[in-house]
């Protein structure tokens, strides 16, 4: 689903791009240039409801097509849809901030083009449609706000006596919230912040940042998210191409920080603590342990800064005055996981994440005609906040639910995790691939109560059949298969929830949602036919922040975000990726997908984890290799390559096998190809 992201999810080596303006003023006009941009996007500046209609007017003269052409892929392609399934989380849609916006859609009664009359022949209007399930709307329809601060208000004042985010036993009511987030905002507005500043939050899931984040968007700012976990170039690069002046950061990163402030444009730091938030005694045990049995903060110095708790207590003593925001302003910059290349901001405004936040509270009724809502929703919020996909499904929808996000700070102390688990009836579980098989070899996750788990939402990269058959198995509910990407805010595609099996499939488009799969000259390939993912809707970004080459080069004249994965969609309107444009392993002119390779190897029960590489061969130009973690520690060479030589056709065959101990990931989970291939 989401991005994770691009996510994912999604953070590592990024390649320092131009820095943002040196002066404050500077900073201020790249903000208002973005703006700018994004409400001259029609289908993505306007409030919501205009959004969703705009949308709805452009499907039908562009989203439909299929040119008569066979790929001269098609071959070798076809075979790899059977058994691939990649995923991700976060997606993007209109024009660059600073430059270059789609062309608009006709208006009604003009004629079209003949070169796009000709692009939509032949094929069916939304195949998608007819498998939606019942009673569900084709579009969201109008928002009900315009801003993210709004609507986050709103759900405080509705749910005020529910707990919002529990996190290590300690918990904050949705009043608790509203409160404590004006205090910080009040804080931030008594710097002399201007309406637009970036903030960066640098933080991991402890309950400062639903605090942080909330404060940002009601005083108008732009929430910058941050991968804590970032090396000090990767740091230095985000702050100088966002031009954040603020940042919120965990002490046990300030020390990056340090490295690098005093070449960026921040002027404020926050410094918090992991016991800040969690009562007297209890915070001040846990930062003793933190800071002097784990050793987790290394030595930093930030001359001026300010403690969490401090700038708490000093905006409580304030009056904030919320901003005036409107829904093409600029939410969050989201930064692109550097899985791909260079890590970009991809511009979200508030109508882009409070539609994709609409498109998800429609879709999860489907969930509530198998098991009804409970009246306090459990969601398990594993996948970081500062990530795409746990931000708007976990904490922007989840407060749309009225439901208690149980914060996660370290996912991959796994018995620490499962401990948490045990505490609470868990209804919803956003997750992935990597995460529910590091569950499903715990001992005593298996010994936990699964009959209050109402649904499974996998996303951020594939879901591995044997994985989703054994977590049915374990826990009765279905892993649902999501898409995404940070450009998309972050969810295009999903699975129906009241779907019992696993589809290894990324679903259908939700409401308001186009999907066409394209070849590399733009034309619309028939149904069941492989070509690149491209999605539009009023979830998709207004541009990549100040970067209106990069912004060109993933939006098309009608309005369409190439996503990079490759895949197909079947008559049923459902779509299959079989991998990332850019991972593609080509032998001998056959295209061989990695995802497919990891999902038929990680069916051999000698295997914990797989992933696969393309590497140069002087006779076939690439061939496959595999990097594999044993489960059964006497796996063989000889036991996987004859495991494959049943499974997979000859081009297919990985030429080379290493085992190894473990294998990089990005700190959401996701497995780095990038890093593998050196």
């Amino acid at each position: 689903m989401a991005k994770a992201s691009k996510a994912p999810v999604k953070v590592s080596a990024k390649a320092v791009s131009k820095p943002a303006a040196a002066a404050d003023g500077q900073g201020e006009a790249a903000a208002k240039a973005a703006t700018a941009k994004a409400g001259a996007k029609p289908a993505k500046t306007a409030p919501a409801a205009k959004a969703a209609t705009t949308a709805k007017g452009a499907t039908k003269p562009t989203v439909k097509a299929a040119p008569a052409k066979t790929s001269p892929k098609a071959s070798p392609t076809k075979a790899a849809p059977m058994k691939a399934a990649a995923n991700k989380t976060g997606a993007t849609k209109a024009a660059s901030p600073a430059k270059a916006t789609p062309t608009p859609a006709p208006a009604p009664g003009r004629r079209l083009p003949k070169a796009l009359t000709e692009l939509v022949a032949g094929l069916p209007e939304k195949p998608w449609l007819k498998s939606y399930p019942k009673n569900m709307p084709a579009e969201i329809g109008p928002l009900p706000h315009s801003s993210i601060g709004d609507f986050l208000v709103a759900a405080c004042k509705q749910f005020s006596g529910q707990p919002a985010f529990t996190c290590m036993g300690k918990s904050i009511t949705y009043a608790e919230l509203e409160r404590l987030s004006a205090a910080f905002g009040a804080y931030l507005q008594s710097t002399g912040l201007q309406k637009g500043a970036r903030v960066a939050l640098m933080m991991p899931n402890v309950l400062q940042y639903p605090v942080a984040m909330m404060a940002v968007a009601r005083a108008g700012y732009t929430v910058v998210n941050v991968n804590p976990l970032y090396t000090p170039r990767e740091l230095e690069h985000q702050l100088k191409d966002s031009g954040a002046q603020a940042i919120v950061i965990l002490e046990n990163f300030a020390g990056t920080l340090q490295a690098v402030v005093s070449r960026t444009l921040v002027k404020h730091v926050v410094v918090a603590s992991m016991g800040d938030m969690l009562g007297g005694l209890k915070g001040t045990i846990v930062n003793l342990v933190v800071r002097r049995v784990k050793k987790m903060v290394p030595a930093w110095s930030l001359p001026g800064h300010v403690k969490f708790n401090a700038a708490l207590k000093a905006g409580r003593g304030m009056n904030f005055k919320p901003a005036t925001v409107a829904a093409n302003d600029v939410a969050f910059l989201q930064y692109t996981g550097g899985t791909t290349g260079i890590s970009k901001g991809a511009t979200l405004l508030h109508s882009n994440v409070l539609a994709n936040v609409a498109q998800n509270s429609l879709w999860v009724e489907d969930a509530y005609t198998i098991k009804p809502k409970p009246a306090h929703l459990n969601f398990v919020c594993a996948l970081p906040l500062y990530h795409i996909f746990a931000l708007t499904v976990n904490a922007l929808m989840g407060m749309q639910q009225g439901a208690q996000n149980i914060l996660i700070p370290n996912p991959r102390d796994i018995p620490g995790f499962v401990k948490e688990l045990g505490k609470y009836p868990v209804h919803i579980f956003p997750g992935l691939n990597t995460l529910f098989n590091a569950l499903l070899n715990n001992e005593d996750f298996r010994k936990l109560d699964f009959k209050p788990l109402i649904l499974t939402l996998g996303g951020g990269m594939a879901v591995q059949k044997g994985v989703a058959e054994r977590w049915k198995a374990l826990t009765g509910c279905p892993v649902s298969e999501g898409y995404g990407l940070s450009e998309t805010s972050p969810v295009a595609t999903a699975n129906k929830f009241t779907s019992s099996e696993f589809t290894g499939t990324i679903g259908l488009p939700l409401p308001s949602t186009e999907i066409v799969i394209r070849d590399d000259d733009g034309n619309n390939l028939p149904l069941g036919e492989v070509g690149e993912i491209c999605i539009r809707g009023p979830q998709v970004m207004a541009g990549y922040w100040n970067r209106p080459d990069e912004t060109a080069k993933v939006m098309t004249k009608d309005g369409f975000f190439k996503s990079g994965d490759m895949g197909f969609m079947d008559e049923r309107g459902y779509t299959k990726i079989v991998d990332r444009k850019k991972d593609m392993i080509l032998v001998s002119g056959f295209n061989v997908y990695p995802t497919e390779l990891e999902e038929v190897v990680a069916m051999h029960p000698g295997v914990l984890e797989v992933a696969a590489i393309g590497v140069p061969d002087e006779h076939s130009g690439e061939v496959p290799k595999l990097f594999i973690v044993k489960k059964d520690p006497a796996l063989t060479v000889e036991a996987i390559t004859a495991f494959c030589r049943e499974n997979l056709t000859g081009y297919k065959r990985p030429k080379y096998i290493e085992f190894r101990t473990e294998l990089p990931k990005t700190p959401v989970g996701k497995i780095l190809r990038r890093a593998l291939r050196g």
